[in-house]
């Protein structure tokens, strides 16, 4: 069995891919009750309300898995700001507050929680401003949103057919537990935490790319199936030239959240632009596959060719039949972040 073969199963039967696909569950039942305004298509990491001067309001959410929580509640707590911040950042935006909704069995893991977006909130300048706390339940789960502005707005939709798929993630970091999550963040230089995340902003401002996306618990190949379906394209993906640890296998960081990690689809002319952009701050950013026409995306390697994922077969999100069938048109903003 070939390598890529057994990426491509691995992504597929991934836990990060399967969260993704329960989206399309939310998005269906909500559909015919609270359908999005005719100006806005489902998808983003973002909901964007466009403000009366031009500029943008994003609003966004993330919930944990009771699990996470659990087994390690102070980093549950500093990843419920961390993850929104990226979030918003993925949008072109600067994040304003976060709130917060907690629920423990007792109060010790309550105040993990809280201490960790303490740490989280002075970190990355990012005020915890409300909230709802409850001790008294019968297991701790978490939620966390948050608020923030744009200037110009980047977005899922955005892909097109001979643009460049690219990819910046901070490699200063290290496994945090036994799972996939890489921690390039607690650690980290509060500064360069802030000055790193004010690049996707300056990415948005100056025109450099128009089609972004955060790496998610999807991992690099689920986020850019989001982006790809999102946007109605296909794409060939070159797995081993994404920014990678020497000492981790390809197959366990296609299926990592971190921490700082974004995928873009980038017009050539802007390239090298973009490279310079981050490299500037000592993060890779690199070319990892192209958009094509079509439903497919395609795995491939000097030697080999595979498919992963043909979206008019299977859909992921499923948010271009949403989107038609509530026949929206007109700018790519979100109703919903995913």
């Amino acid at each position: 069995m070939s390598s890529l073969h057994e990426l491509v199963q691995a992504v597929r039967d991934s836990k990060g891919v399967a969260h993704k696909k329960d989206i399309a569950i939310g998005m269906n039942a909500l559909a015919s009750v609270q359908p999005c305004q005719s100006s806005t298509l489902v998808g983003d990491d973002c909901a964007v309300l466009k403000s009366a001067d031009g500029s943008y309001l994003l609003f966004a959410i993330e919930g944990f898995m009771n699990e996470f929580v659990q087994d390690d509640p102070w980093f549950a707590g500093y990843c419920g700001v961390m993850v929104n911040v990226s979030d918003i950042a993925a949008m072109g935006g600067r994040a304003t507050a976060v709130v917060d909704a907690v629920w423990t069995s007792d109060s010790v893991q309550l105040k993990q929680i809280l201490q960790g977006m303490a740490v989280a909130s002075a970190r990355y300048g990012v005020p915890i401003v409300g909230g709802h706390t409850n001790a008294r339940n019968d297991r701790s789960q978490l939620a966390v949103s948050i608020i923030g502005t744009a200037n110009k707005v980047l977005s899922s939709f955005e892909a097109k057919p001979g643009d460049v798929l690219m990819s910046v993630i901070d490699l200063r970091g290290q496994y945090r537990g036994a799972g996939n999550n890489w921690n390039a963040s607690t650690e980290a230089p509060a500064e360069r935490l802030r000055g790193d995340l004010e690049l996707l902003a300056l990415v948005a401002e100056s025109g450099l790319s128009v089609a972004c996306k955060d790496i998610s618990m999807a991992g690099p190949l689920g986020t850019l199936l989001m982006m790809l379906e999102c946007s109605g394209y296909g794409a060939e993906i070159v797995p081993e030239a994404f920014p990678r640890p020497e000492d981790v296998s390809l197959e366990r960081w296609m299926q990592t959240f971190p921490s700082f990690g974004f995928v873009f689809s980038v017009a050539p002319a802007q390239v090298e632009k973009m490279k310079q952009l981050f490299n500037s701050r000592d993060l890779l950013c690199k070319e990892v596959g192209q958009v094509v026409e079509g439903s497919k995306v395609w795995l491939k390697d000097d030697a080999e060719r595979e498919l992963l994922w043909d979206f008019s077969e299977t859909p992921l999100l499923g948010c271009e039949q949403l989107n038609k069938a509530n026949d929206v048109e007109g700018e790519a903003y979100a109703c919903g972040s995913v």
